[in-house]
């Protein structure tokens, strides 16, 4: 099914998709009105209620363990209550989406909302990118593309900026955290974890357009830039991505080709982990790709353009996986010389067939395989830690994301002679006494001096 059809008012360009936005012709930005000095002195305020709160939280439960004061049951019940609604408050406060004062919701008293007869756009058209950023490269040799011989790869991750609505989701989000934060310091690449929506149009799957862009158009120095999904976990932290094989492309992704270009599935690819290049042509892609992703008619109409084009999809809005898997197949001539579709080792690897199957992994192979044997990546997709609904039980995704999680610690606290007591355990014990010859254990066990790369064959 073509775009024509989407919604007959709307402007096109010459090889992008269904656009939209609220934007100026130029730039497709309206300048938005500082924080207003009430809404900061609310902020503040409430930071400060809930400090008291804590105090208040810590006295009360100082005197139920060592019995201090003359407080009794009934009384000491109905102020525990009142800290608890009082909290859930002001929680409540910071997760509403409903704020008049928003300058990212309203402007000058009027919501903003997409303009179906205006093309949407991240920012202003950049056409020279190659060649303007060649030559800030050259006269800042500061700041090499190259590192160690290796391009200069960039980590970009990042979650909501309210709290999660299950309170446990924000602890999975700091293991999740401190999983990327070990392997990029293992294997020397940089990170950035974003919790800000820089562009309130593309919220959602969405939001990692306008970021990959900015971190492109910021970091001139990066050659890679590669975003993973709050929710995957790095579960081999030997293997290396061979990015020598990459040289003639500029998007990697996670696929299979028969599930793409025979039977057009929705899931033939994954977007959450993939690399970009840091070129014109991925800026072209990202022009491209953004304009199904605007929220509200635009992105449900998408939806069901995508729905239709693509096997197997459920009716929803447009997604940003369906919505690049329906323009690398529609233009594929234009954009697939570019795109590697990687199934050699797990940039992505769906974590219902794996988590289970870690112990067997431990006694039958060893890190550094990257594949089934020992998955590079587990993505718990469906599973919405964050979130108050998801598409499994919480109680097995939350296991399965110990279970990952502590998969993946193992190897890194073996250089220090310790290892978790099991998958599901937070608790750890030694498996080598400490030695008078220290350094003998780091030329053994460090993961940085014996990273291996997947192979280089296609």
């Amino acid at each position: 099914m073509g775009l024509d059809g989407l919604i007959s008012a709307q402007k096109r360009t010459s090889s992008g998709l269904p656009t939209t936005t609220a934007a100026a012709a130029a730039t497709g930005r309206a300048s938005r009105p500082a924080l207003p000095r009430g809404r900061q002195i609310q902020k503040t305020f409430n930071n400060i209620k809930i400090t008291i709160l804590c105090g208040f939280v810590t006295i009360l439960v100082l005197r139920g363990t060592i019995g201090v004061g003359n407080l009794g049951t009934s009384d000491a019940d109905a102020v525990n209550q009142n800290l608890i609604e009082e909290t859930n408050r002001i929680l409540a406060e910071i997760r509403s989406d409903a704020d008049p004062n928003d300058p990212d919701e309203f402007l000058n008293g009027t919501q903003i909302s997409s303009n179906p007869n205006v093309t949407y756009t991240l920012g202003p058209k950049i056409g020279n990118w190659d060649s303007e950023r060649a030559r800030w490269l050259q006269s800042n040799p500061e700041f090499p593309n190259l590192v160690n011989g290796k391009p200069r790869v960039l980590l970009v991750t990042g979650s909501p900026p309210k709290p999660c609505d299950n309170p446990i989701g924000d602890h999975y989000l700091l293991k999740a955290i401190k999983n990327k934060i070990d392997y990029c310091r293992l294997h020397g690449i940089e990170i950035v974890y974003n919790l800000a929506h820089l562009d309130m149009e593309l919220a959602g799957y969405w939001a990692k357009l306008p970021l990959i862009r900015k971190l492109m158009l910021s970091h001139p120095e990066v050659e890679w830039i590669w975003w993973m999904d709050s929710d995957a976990m790095f579960t081999d932290m030997v293997f290396e991505i061979p990015l020598a094989k990459y040289d003639k492309h500029n998007l990697v992704i996670h696929g299979y080709p028969d599930l793409l270009f025979d039977q057009k599935s929705w899931i033939a690819l994954n977007t959450g982990s993939f690399l970009f290049r840091n070129c014109q042509w991925s800026l072209d892609l990202l022009d491209a790709w953004a304009p199904m992703g605007p929220k509200g008619p635009i992105r449900e109409e998408a939806g069901k353009v995508l729905t239709a084009y693509l096997k197997g999809r459920p009716a929803f809005e447009a997604d940003d996986q369906s919505a690049l898997i329906y323009l690398l197949l529609s233009q594929k001539d234009l954009w697939m010389e570019k795109v590697f579709v990687e199934n050699l080792y797990y940039l992505h690897g769906y974590w219902a067939g794996l988590v289970d199957r870690y112990e067997e992994m431990i006694e039958k192979y060893h890190p550094g395989l990257g594949d089934e044997r020992w998955p590079f990546v587990t993505h718990f997709v469906g599973c919405k830690p964050c979130g108050s609904y998801g598409d499994y039980p919480v109680e097995r995704c939350l296991s399965s994301m110990e279970r990952a999680f502590n998969f993946a610690d193992n190897q890194v606290l073996k250089l220090y002679g310790f290892r978790h007591r099991g998958l599901l355990s937070p608790k750890i014990k030694r498996i080598r006494n400490e030695s008078a010859t220290p350094l003998e254990a780091v030329d053994k066990f460090d993961i940085r001096r014996h990273p291996v790369q997947g192979g280089s064959h296609s």
